[in-house]
């Protein structure tokens, strides 16, 4: 396998519309992780673990989908675009990526229970550069040898899930998480100099792995039209099934080590644990505050063919710890004079850690996020606008140092099912 360095000074190149993210950091692990939730959750720091809100989806915690119309029928779509910033040293680039974020629809399936189903983006790989150099452990002119590298793939996370809610305060929710996808990584090493040969290694990896997320939320009434909510959150650590592929070409010669993972292997999506609370005010206001730990420490995939690269960049597998913070506000919800005073404002701030650490440093991520929901027709339909601005990795130790704006939307669709008007 060929060795690269993620923080030697190197050129990355731009290709957009081709990946689910970019990244250099996703050559490591399972790829880049997605910040989970909808273009709600996004637009409030990704916060929903406490959030009981009928008027949206809210998958984060399974045991949320029951804060509902009875005979409601609910569906989000999610797209979402990303435009970052990268500098290390004095070398800057950019790039921008286009996704599909999330494809969910939930019911009713009797009082006061619910289901759901949906699709969404768990992580993505992304990522191309290269760079030119004499290497001084080459012996002989072998003038300059051009090392380059690039990958893609995504994987996907399908769920369903259904809750319950019991003396109109307790809610209970489970749900089936199955993930899958392929992720393929490219090296080469050229040299100018025709004597020598060149060489070439794929990596192609196969992922299968099903797990399952527990989730309950207690709502406790403390005034007139005013709430708290207690959330909390546990999804089961997973062992990834399905194989990986190394083609190594030297010159003319190829060789091929295909490795097979099954649940035993040890090596695994990791669990996560989320604890969240709550404030909302009726249909006026809302704030809450998020914690959440996984533990990738315990992911296996640091020394595993196909996870890890061949490089002089230490790559660890780490727990990692997140807060999010959201706050919405609603003026009027029933202004029939003024459309902006219906609208639904909201802000977030998040620190999300990596799983992974590069030579002993984390790459962690800061950001704020802003959005807005405008009413459509009637019902609780509309259209979720957000923004998310944020930084990962510094210039520390000669890393590269993301700066991004990505812009969300979401489209609401709500319907009554089984209402049978009455007539006089």
């Amino acid at each position: 396998m060929l060795c690269f360095l993620i923080i030697f000074p190197v050129s990355m190149y731009a290709q957009d519309g081709a990946y689910g993210a970019y990244t250099p950091y996703s050559i490591f692990g399972i790829g880049e992780l997605r910040r989970e939730g909808t273009a709600f959750n996004s637009s409030m720091g990704g916060v929903g673990i406490a959030t009981r809100n009928k008027r949206f989806i809210n998958y984060l915690n399974p045991a949320s989908i029951t804060a509902r119309d009875s005979l409601s029928f609910m569906a989000d779509i999610g797209l979402s675009q990303k435009n970052t910033l990268f500098r290390q040293g004095n070398m800057k680039s950019g790039n921008n990526t286009f996704n599909m974020y999330d494809f969910i629809i939930s019911f009713p399936v009797y009082r006061s229970s619910a289901f759901m189903v949906g699709i969404t983006p768990f992580s993505d790989l992304g990522y191309g550069f290269s760079t030119k150099v004499t290497d001084p452990q080459v012996i002989g002119n072998t003038n300059l040898i051009s090392y380059s590298a690039s990958g893609n793939g995504s994987v996907y996370q399908l769920f369903a899930g259904g809750a319950a809610t019991f003396w109109n305060r307790f809610s209970v929710g489970a749900e089936v998480i199955y993930y899958f996808g392929t992720l393929d990584k490219l090296f080469n090493q050229n040299f100018t100099d025709a004597s020598y040969n060149s060489a070439q290694g794929v990596s192609n990896l196969l992922i299968r792995s099903t797990t399952a997320k527990l989730g309950v939320q207690y709502e406790q009434r403390i005034g007139e039209d005013m709430s708290m909510v207690f959330g909390a959150t546990y999804r089961f650590r997973s062992g990834i099934r399905g194989s990986s592929e190394n083609y190594e070409t030297l010159g003319s010669v190829s060789d091929t080590l295909s490795y097979s993972y099954s649940n035993n292997s040890g090596v695994n999506i990791a669990d996560e644990l989320g604890v969240g609370l709550s404030f909302r005010k009726g249909d006026r206001w809302s704030v809450e505050l998020n914690y959440l730990r996984s533990g990738w420490n315990r992911s296996g995939m640091a020394g595993t063919a196909g996870f890890a690269v061949d490089s002089d960049v230490r790559f660890t597998n780490v727990a990692t710890n997140s807060v999010r913070a959201g706050f919405e506000i609603v003026p009027n919800r029933n202004d029939i004079r003024y459309y902006r005073k219906r609208m639904a404002y909201r802000a977030g701030a998040y620190y999300d850690e990596s799983y992974y650490a590069l030579d002993g440093n984390k790459v962690n991520s800061i950001g704020v996020t802003f959005g807005v929901t405008l009413p459509v027709f009637r019902w609780y339909n509309g259209i979720t606008l957000g923004v998310d601005v944020g930084q990962k990795g510094s210039l520390k130790h000669g890393m590269v140092r993301e700066r991004y704006a990505m812009f969300v939307i979401g489209f609401n669709i709500h319907d009554l099912w089984f209402n049978k008007p009455k007539y006089e």
